[in-house]
């Protein structure tokens, strides 16, 4: 069977849709030796990956997501293939595609926040973007020969409002079972880097952050509580958050420059070698959002053996359990409560490291392809 993977998302490109691509890609060659792939790759991305099996070829497919380029002229690239299976990593499925595909549908977050907060276009023109957004994502639910969602919650969302047939949308987990195995050869030097150590060689106690700070991601909030917490009890503490530069970082920086917050300290992006160091470092990792469609960050700071602070929206309370410590993320008052909690409370601090631990082996990127695979050789 020949399967094409739409990878233009691969690696650190496509944030956590590319991470997902890597993983399910990598942990593909590992596992199927039988299918012939094609991986549809931009040429930014393309250096980055090497195929590693004879039966894995890659792609170029420069054709930027959510252009008319994608549209037009990718799902011609497709058919020179003869596929008789595609993936695509995302709702941006080309409408003029016209054979067998599957979707991974990782949330509905363009849906449930279509607040003109979360975009720099005009009102009008952010309308417009919206309803062709939700329109793609009917398309891609409707013609899709199946839908994998990575949670049960995105499952749930999903079959509530779009109503597929509900054996058609199937839950198949991400993971974080490799990630923080490798750390810099002088992890002071990566802190350094960073600004988390002083001029004496201390670190000082910090809270991290790691990812996007869209609006939904309610970075504000967690900069609030962390001011509360360091002015109650906390005065050496930090807030680091970790990211990409863009227009949603610049808005964060004003926003804490406005509110007079001391000591937060913006890394911009990351390698994940230093990021490991950075994230076993923290004292807390914090995780304030309204809504997700899987816990991925929080899982890779268990898997640090960080204690996870956490909003309780349905999907993190599914994906982390008992393993992260809950506050209400509309509730500056609470998340400074639930820092000085677990700051001040080391038997609890333990306990949610234990359980970190033991939460992120209950989910496998391996286990991930190979549920991935079995819906192949199904539909193939």
């Amino acid at each position: 069977m020949k399967i094409g993977i739409d990878a233009r998302f691969y690696g650190s490109l496509g944030k956590g849709l590319g991470r997902y691509t890597q993983k399910l890609i990598e942990n593909l060659e590992k596992t199927d030796g039988q299918n012939e792939y094609f991986i549809f790759l931009r040429r930014e991305n393309f250096g980055d990956y090497a195929p590693a099996k004879k039966n894995f070829h890659k792609v170029l497919a420069d054709y930027r997501w959510y252009t008319l380029s994608e549209q037009l002229i990718m799902p011609f690239v497709l058919l020179k293939y003869k596929l008789d299976l595609a993936h695509f990593m995302h709702f941006n499925v080309p409408v003029l595609y016209p054979k067998k595909f599957i979707v991974t549908i990782h949330d509905l977050i363009l849906i449930h926040y279509p607040t003109i907060r979360g975009t720099t276009l005009h009102p009008f023109l952010y309308r417009i973007k919206f309803l062709a957004y939700r329109l793609a994502i009917s398309l891609a639910i409707r013609r899709a020969h199946r839908v994998i969602a990575v949670s049960e919650f995105t499952r749930k969302d999903i079959l509530k409002n779009y109503a597929p047939k509900p054996k058609k949308v199937e839950t198949i987990f991400e993971a974080c079972d490799d990630f923080c195995l490798t750390s810099p050869k002088k992890p002071a030097e990566a802190l350094k880097k960073y600004g988390l150590i002083d001029s004496y060689g201390i670190i000082k106690p910090y809270i991290v952050y790691i990812g996007n700070v869209y609006p939904h991601k309610n970075p504000e909030s967690l900069a609030l509580g962390y001011a509360l917490a360091k002015k109650n009890k906390f005065p050496d503490l930090r807030l680091v958050f970790v990211g990409g530069e863009d227009y949603f970082y610049q808005r964060l920086k004003s926003f804490i420059r406005e509110k007079n917050i001391e000591n937060v300290i913006f890394t911009g992006r990351i390698n994940d070698h230093e990021l490991s160091t950075v994230l076993r470092s923290a004292v807390l990792y914090g995780r304030p959002s309204f809504y997700e469609g899987f816990e991925l960050p929080p899982l890779e700071a268990m898997a640090c053996g960080v204690p996870v602070i956490c909003s309780n929206h349905e999907c993190a309370r599914e994906i982390l359990e008992d393993s992260a410590y809950y506050f209400d993320p509309h509730d500056p008052r609470d998340i400074a409560k639930t820092i000085e909690k677990v700051l001040t409370d080391n038997e609890l601090r333990q306990a949610l490291i234990q359980k970190g631990y033991a939460q992120c082996k209950k989910y496998s990127w391996k286990r991930m392809a190979q549920n991935t695979l079995a819906i192949y050789n199904k539909l193939g």
